[in-house]
């Protein structure tokens, strides 16, 4: 684990005494409140390789944007407002351009030729476009009136030196990284990338393109989760596939405690005679086996191990997606430094039938076609093909509902986690 940030308690996971199921929303505030920031901090990393990193301090502007007043368009430049018109301005010699000031002074009642982007020169502060006036004799001839500042982007009118630009705790986009530039930030403090380890346990379960029997699967959940890490811009461990093992299920951990500061399992986690993980972490670490009340999901295995976190997700494909969405991605965000997150959901009209029955909240593979939302033709989650076709989850609350098409249903894209 980094030892250069406040480490977890091991005991952060643990439940309230007398504590069952667990609805989703509770679930997750618990979450949010014994989690914080397990990363340290890198220092003066440039621009160029901040992209998805998550800001470790405020960030101030060093000067102005725009440093200078300057034009809007293509056009003249002069002392507003524009009011007594028709009117003529004599055009002094000169002009100014992008990255070519004009260095002089514009006599009171005179113009000069100015260029989108251009400093407006001392003693103007209007532009009048070009296609608006016309040029006779070296007379600017003018037809309509012009408040005073017209066409002119004022100093500072965007960004004023000093000003805040970016929180910390922010993941830095493209266009943040813009506003950084326009200022003259050429490197920022951010947090070093959390280090999540994915590791698949299972018997039955055969790494792809092994030699498989009828009786094994290929491992869909490791290939999954890796993606998700690396499309989410973590470090990704890849921690392999084990057997249902007790001693190579513990080696397994204690080699991603050494080098991660987040493990991802999927299978083992339930109270079954081969669910390793869930033993192993109750033998050697401290663990709180979080039964939620969601469909697909359920048992979702929060442990401690060697001051390592351990998420074990359910060995389901389809459960260990809607978990990882659900519950580890907003968990990853603030161990890596960023904000814990609610993701962005829409309220849509539905484009099917269901009769919810009440208790578990149920996330629905689903996806947006002219308005509405369609979900998945089979809620079974051994249906992996299931998650390619959505682009998105249908969250139900715990209540009973009675869904016909057109009734109001939470939708939330796939993009509203990260992705």
């Amino acid at each position: 684990m980094n030892n250069t940030a406040k480490p977890l308690r091991n005991d952060c996971f643990a439940l309230p005494p007398g504590v069952n199921w667990t609805p989703v929303d509770e679930a997750l505030e618990r979450l949010r409140s014994r989690l914080h920031p397990v990363v340290g901090v890198e220092r003066a990393v440039p621009l160029s390789q901040v992209n998805g990193r998550i800001l470790a301090h405020n960030v101030y502007a060093p000067r102005a944007h725009p440093p200078s007043s300057n034009s809007a368009i293509d056009g003249y430049a002069f002392a507003g407002p524009l009011t007594n018109v028709p009117c003529t301005l004599p055009l002094i010699d000169g002009r100014s351009a992008a990255g070519e000031p004009y260095m002089g002074h514009v006599p009171e009642g005179h113009a000069i030729r100015i260029l989108t982007g251009a400093v407006m020169p001392e003693g103007t502060d209007t532009v009048v476009l070009e296609e608006d006036c016309e040029v006779i004799d070296q007379e600017l001839h003018l037809h309509g009136t012009l408040k005073a500042g017209a066409n002119r982007r004022k100093a500072g009118e965007d960004i004023q030196a000093q000003d805040q630009i970016l929180a910390a705790r922010a993941r830095l986009t493209p266009t943040q990284i813009s506003v950084l530039a326009s200022v003259g930030v050429e490197s920022v403090d951010v947090y070093q990338r959390l280090r999540v380890g994915v590791l698949s346990t299972g018997d039955e379960v055969k790494p792809v393109g092994s030699a498989v029997t009828d009786w094994q699967i290929y491992d869909a959940n490791r290939p999954m989760l890796s993606a998700l890490i690396t499309q989410l811009g973590y470090e990704l461990i890849d921690l392999g596939h084990v057997l249902d093992r007790a001693d190579e299920v513990k080696a397994a951990l204690e080699r991603g405690a050494e080098q991660c500061d987040l493990i991802l399992t999927s299978g083992g986690v339930s109270a079954g005679d081969e669910d390793h993980v869930s033993k192993t972490l109750k033998a050697h670490g401290d663990i709180s086996n979080w039964r939620i009340a969601i469909k697909p999901g359920r048992p979702l295995a929060l442990a401690m191990f060697n001051g390592t976190p351990v998420v074990g997700l359910p060995g389901n494909p389809v459960a260990a997606w809607v978990c990882a969405l659900r519950f580890g991605t907003p968990a990853m965000a603030l161990l890596a430094g960023g904000e814990w997150f609610e993701p962005q959901s829409y309220v849509m009209p539905a484009n099917f039938s269901k009769n919810k029955k009440p208790g578990r909240s149920e996330m629905l593979r689903a996806r947006v076609r002219d308005g509405q939302v369609e979900v998945f033709g089979s809620e079974g989650s051994g249906r992996v093909t299931g998650l390619a076709w959505s682009d998105g989850l249908v969250e139900l609350d715990e209540g009973a509902q009675q869904i016909e098409p057109g009734t109001p249903v939470r939708f939330i894209p796939y993009a509203s986690f990260g992705l």
